[in-house]
C-alpha cells in the first residue's frame, strides 16, 4: 500500500449527483488535499440495470462544477486506470479464483428458483434469510471445475467463516466487530461474470493503492465482510470513515401518488428522512438550475455534519476548506439539510459578488422576460443584487416591467404612507403634469423634479411616491423606488401606465 494518501469517489453512474453523495465527494477531496494525497474518481457502473445513458458525463460534469478536481479518473488517465468498472471486468474473475483456491470463496450452483425457496422457508420462521453454504459442504472444487467446464451456470460466494469476529476500525465510530454467523456469503461474481459491488470495490481499492476509504453509513454493515476478504487476500485494509446521513424535514409521502399522507384530524405528518431522488429532492445540478451558486452550495454542504475547530466562521473557499478541514470535526449524528439556511447562504455569496460578476449571473435570467435592447439591464442589477437570494427569483422581480399585471387598486391603501384611493387619485394628478414637462427622462432629473415640487402640495412625501410606484408597476415590492422604475420604463410607458392607473381610480 502506498504512504501517500490516496482517496477515492466512487459513484453509480444513476442519475445527477445527490447531495449526499456531493458531501461525501467533498470530504473525500478535502480529506486528500488536507494530506497532501491524491484524489481519484471511479465509475462503479457493475449493476447495468440501474445505470442511466449520459450520466457517466453528468457526473464528470457536476465534479467540475463543484470545483473537486480529482487527479486520476476515466477522462483524466492515471497509472492506475482503467477507472471504469466493467472496463476492468477480466480482473475479478482471476482474484476471485485467488480466493477460491485460499478457501475464502467458494462456487455455488443453486439456482434462483432455490434460492426463493430458502429465503421464503426463513420468512415463514420469522428469520432473516442467510445462504446456507450448500455447496460448500457438497461440491467439491474438482467438480465444480467439471460442472462449470460443461457450461453450468454458478456464482462465486464469499466463505465467511462460521464462528469468530469481524471487525474493522473507523476514524469516526473506533473499532466495531460483530459475530461472524451473523453474516451472509454473500456473491462475489454473479452469473454474468460481473463482479458485484462489494467484490469489485475491494479489488479497486486495493489495486488503486486506496489508503482512505470514505462512504456512507448504509456501508458499516458490510465493513466487516470487506476486511475479511482483505484477510483471506492477506492484503492491509485501508482507513474507514463512515458518514452520517444528510436528512431533510418533509412530511410523510405516499410512495405511489406522491401526495402527503394525512392524519385522522386531515393534518399533513411531519417526519424527518434521509435526502432521497425517489421523492424529488434537489440535486446538485437542480441546486444550480435554480440559480444557487456552486461556491454557496459547496460551502454549505461542507457544514452538513463537520464543524471546524476553534471558530465559529460558517464561510470558506474550497481552498480554505482544504486548508482547515479536519476529520475529527465530523459528528455523529446525522445531518439536517435545511433549504432556508442554504438560500441564506446563497444571499449572503451574492452580496459579496462584484457588480460585474453579478451582472454575469443575473443577465441571462433577466432576458428570459425583459428585452436588453429596451431595458437598462446594468441599472437594473444594481438595484436587484442586495435583494437577490437566487437568481432565479429574478424573473419574477422584474416581469411587471414586461408587461403591466392587473391592477388591483387595494394597494393604494398603505398605513406607512397614509395613502387611500382618494389621496392617490389627488397625488398622481399632483405628479402627472411634472412628469409630462420633464426635458430629459433620467433618475436625477425624475427625482429632483418630483421633490422639489411634494412641499408646494402640501402632501407628505411618501403619499406621493407610494401611489406612483404602484401606479406604474402594479407591485407593492419592487428593485427599486418610483424613480428608479419610471427610468427603467422610460417616458411612454410610464405615463401610459399612470394614465391607466388614473383612469381605474
Amino acid at each position: 500500500m502506498s504512504s501517500q494518501v490516496r482517496t477515492r469517489f466512487a459513484p453509480s453512474p444513476t442519475g445527477y449527483l445527490h447531495l449526499g453523495g456531493l458531501r461525501t465527494a467533498l470530504y473525500t477531496y478535502l480529506l486528500a488535499r488536507k494530506h497532501g494525497g491524491r484524489f481519484i474518481l471511479r465509475i462503479e457502473d457493475t449493476d447495468q440495470e440501474r445505470e442511466v445513458p449520459g450520466a457517466v458525463d453528468l457526473i464528470y460534469k457536476s465534479m467540475r462544477q463543484a470545483g473537486l478536481d480529482y487527479d486520476e479518473g476515466p477522462d483524466v488517465g492515471g497509472e492506475y486506470g482503467p477507472y471504469i468498472q466493467t472496463q476492468r471486468r477480466d480482473l475479478y474473475p482471476k482474484y476471485a479464483w485467488e480466493l477460491v483456491e485460499k478457501g475464502g470463496a467458494y462456487c455455488c450452483f443453486c439456482t434462483k428458483e432455490e434460492i426463493d425457496e430458502q429465503r421464503k422457508a426463513a420468512e415463514a420462521r420469522g428469520e432473516t434469510y442467510k445462504y446456507n453454504k450448500k455447496c460448500l459442504h457438497t461440491v467439491s472444487l474438482e467438480e465444480a471445475k467439471r460442472r462449470i467446464a460443461a457450461g453450468e451456470p454458478y456464482v462465486i460466494r464469499q466463505n465467511v467463516p462460521e464462528s469468530g469476529k469481524a471487525s474493522f476500525d473507523d476514524m469516526l465510530y473506533g473499532h466495531v466487530e460483530v459475530d461472524c454467523e451473523t453474516l451472509d456469503d454473500n456473491v462475489l461474481i454473479k452469473a454474468d461474470g460481473l463482479p458485484t459491488y462489494n467484490f469489485a470495490n475491494v479489488i479497486d481499492d486495493h489495486l488503486m493503492a486506496i489508503t482512505h476509504v470514505t462512504r456512507g453509513t448504509e456501508y458499516l454493515s458490510s465493513a466487516p465482510k470487506y476486511n475479511l476478504l482483505y484477510e483471506a487476500f492477506g492484503w492491509k485494509p485501508p482507513v474507514y470513515l463512515h458518514l452520517p446521513p444528510v436528512m431533510i424535514e418533509s412530511v410523510l409521502m405516499d410512495k405511489t401518488t406522491r401526495k402527503p399522507i394525512l392524519d385522522e384530524q386531515g393534518n399533513e405528518q411531519p417526519i424527518v428522512r434521509k435526502l432521497s431522488k425517489r421523492y424529488g429532492d434537489p440535486s446538485f445540478e437542480d441546486l444550480l438550475a435554480q440559480g444557487y451558486l456552486k461556491e454557496a452550495i459547496v460551502n454549505y454542504i461542507a457544514l452538513l455534519g463537520w464543524a471546524p475547530k476553534g471558530t465559529n466562521e460558517e464561510f470558506f473557499t474550497l481552498e480554505e476548506l482544504c486548508k482547515v478541514f479536519d476529520e475529527n470535526g465530523i459528528n455523529k449524528s446525522p445531518a439536517i439539510f435545511d433549504m432556508g439556511k442554504l438560500t441564506w447562504f446563497n444571499a449572503e455569496y451574492i452580496r459579496c459578488m462584484t457588480p460585474q460578476a453579478y451582472a454575469d449571473m443575473a443577465k441571462p435570467w433577466l432576458t428570459k422576460v425583459l428585452d436588453p435592447q429596451r431595458f437598462d439591464l446594468d441599472r437594473l442589477c444594481e438595484l436587484l443584487q442586495a435583494r437577490t437570494e437566487t437568481f432565479a427569483q429574478l424573473p419574477g422581480m422584474v416581469d411587471f416591467l414586461a408587461q403591466m399585471p392587473p391592477l388591483d387598486l387595494s394597494l393604494f391603501t398603505n398605513k406607512k404612507s397614509k395613502s387611500t384611493p382618494e389621496t392617490s387619485r389627488t397625488a398622481l394628478a399632483f405628479v402627472r403634469p411634472i412628469l409630462e414637462g420633464l426635458p430629459e427622462w433620467t433618475e436625477a432629473a425624475l427625482h429632483d423634479a418630483v421633490m422639489e415640487a411634494i412641499p408646494q402640495s402640501g402632501m407628505k412625501n411618501a403619499t406621493v411616491l407610494w401611489p406612483l410606484r404602484i401606479a406604474i408597476t402594479g407591485r407593492a415590492a419592487t428593485p427599486g423606488g418610483a424613480f428608479e422604475m419610471a427610468y427603467l420604463l422610460g417616458r411612454e410607458e410610464t405615463m401610459k401606465r399612470l394614465d391607466a392607473a388614473m383612469q381605474a381610480l
